[in-house]
C-alpha cells in the first residue's frame, strides 16, 4: 500500500471514530451514568492516540525518516564556554534518547582542553530516529552567566549539531579506495580496556571532498573502520543532497538558505528563562526540562511546519 493510500485509510478511520465519539458525547449530555461517562472518556483517550499515530504517518513519511540518526557536535567560537555548551547539547540529546527508549552510541568523543568537548559523533537508534531528530540540524545559541568568568558576566555561545540519516553497507556509493587516506590512532574516549593501549581507532579522510570521519568506540580496528566508512557514506550523501537542493533553488530562481549551519534555536538562561525555535516560533520557559531532553514540542512544531510548507510547493 502506498504512503498516500495509507494516509487516506487512516484518515477515513479517524473520521468514523470522530463521528462515533461525537454521538457518544451527545448521549452523555442526556445521560449522567458514571459507567457511560467512563466509557466515553476511554474513547476520547483512544481517539487522541489514533490522532497522534496519524500525525506520525503524515509527518514521518520521508524517504529516510525511519533510519537511525547520526549527530555531530561542534563548538563555535568562544573557547571554553562554547566547548561546555557543546557538551550540554550532547547530554540533552542523550536524555532525549533515554526518554524515547532509543539507543545512544558514542562513535567519537574529543574532550575540550579545559572543559566540555571539542567534537563528538553519536548514533541514536530507534523507530523514526532520523525523522524526529532532523529538526535539530543547525546552530544552537546559548545565553547565560558564564561559570568560567570570575566577573559573572553574561555570555553568548554557539554550537552546531549536524544530523544525518545512518546508512549501512547496503547503500551503494561510488567511493574509490585511492581517494581515501586511512590513519589509525589510540582511542581517547572514556571506557574500554583497549583505550590508549592499542591503535584501534580509525580516521578516514576523503581527499576529493575533504570530509574527515573517525571512530573509536569499538575495541577492534576493523569494526571501527566499518563504522567510519558508514559515517563517510552518510556525510557524502548529505553533501550530494545539499548540492542537489542548491541547484534546484538556483533553477527555480529562489534565494533561500539551505538551513545547514543557520541559527535555529536560542536557549536563554539569563536574565529570563526561555527556549525559542526561530523557525517555528515555538517556545518553552522551562529551560531545565528542555536541557533534560524534553524536546517533543519543538520537534512536533517543526514537523508540522515542514509538512505544511511541503504541501504548498
Amino acid at each position: 500500500m502506498s504512503s498516500l493510500q495509507s494516509q487516506l485509510s487512516a484518515c477515513d478511520k479517524l473520521t468514523k471514530r470522530a463521528n462515533d465519539i461525537s454521538d457518544s458525547l451527545s448521549l452523555l449530555k442526556e445521560e449522567k451514568d458514571a459507567d457511560f461517562q467512563a466509557e466515553t472518556e476511554g474513547k476520547i483517550v483512544s481517539f487522541d492516540k489514533e490522532v497522534a499515530d496519524f500525525e506520525n504517518l503524515m509527518y514521518l513519511s520521508g524517504t529516510y525518516d525511519n533510519h537511525n540518526a547520526i549527530l555531530d557536535f561542534h563548538p563555535g567560537a568562544g573557547g571554553t564556554e562554547a566547548h561546555d555548551w557543546a557538551s550540554m547539547l550532547f547530554r540533552m540529546y542523550q536524555r532525549f534518547a533515554e526518554r524515547h527508549a532509543f539507543r545512544f552510541e558514542v562513535v567519537d568523543y574529543q574532550e575540550g582542553e579545559e572543559a566540555g568537548i571539542s567534537s563528538a559523533t553519536v548514533v541514536i537508534s530507534g523507530k523514526n530516529a532520523y525523522g524526529l531528530l532532523k529538526s535539530e540540524n543547525g546552530v544552537h545559541r546559548l545565553v547565560r552567566i558564564s561559570p568560567f568568568d570570575a566577573s559573572k558576566s553574561r555570555h553568548t555561545s554557539f554550537a552546531s549539531v549536524n544530523v544525518m540519516p545512518q546508512f549501512d553497507s547496503s547503500i551503494k556509493l561510488d567511493i574509490d579506495e585511492k581517494d581515501l587516506k586511512i590513519d589509525t590512532f589510540r582511542s581517547s574516549g572514556a571506557g574500554g580496556q583497549n583505550v590508549n593501549k592499542t591503535e584501534s581507532a580509525v580516521r578516514i579522510t576523503h581527499l576529493p571532498s575533504g570530509i574527515v570521519v573517525s571512530c573509536q568506540v569499538e575495541r577492534d580496528q576493523l569494526a571501527n573502520k566499518e563504522m567510519a566508512m558508514n559515517l563517510l557514506k552518510s556525510r557524502l550523501f548529505q553533501k550530494m543532497e545539499a548540492e542537489r537542493e542548491a541547484k534546484l533553488q538556483q533553477i527555480g530562481g529562489e534565494k533561500k538558505d539551505i538551513q545547514f549551519g543557520s541559527q535555529i534555536r536560542s536557549y536563554v538562561f539569563c536574565p529570563y528563562t526561555l527556549v525559542k525555535d526561530h523557525r517555528t516560533d515555538y517556545e518553552e520557559k522551562d529551560v531545565s526540562s528542555v536541557m533534560d531532553g524534553e524536546l517533543d514540542g519543538f520537534i512536533k512544531a517543526y514537523l508540522k511546519k515542514a509538512f505544511k510548507d511541503e504541501r504548498k510547493l
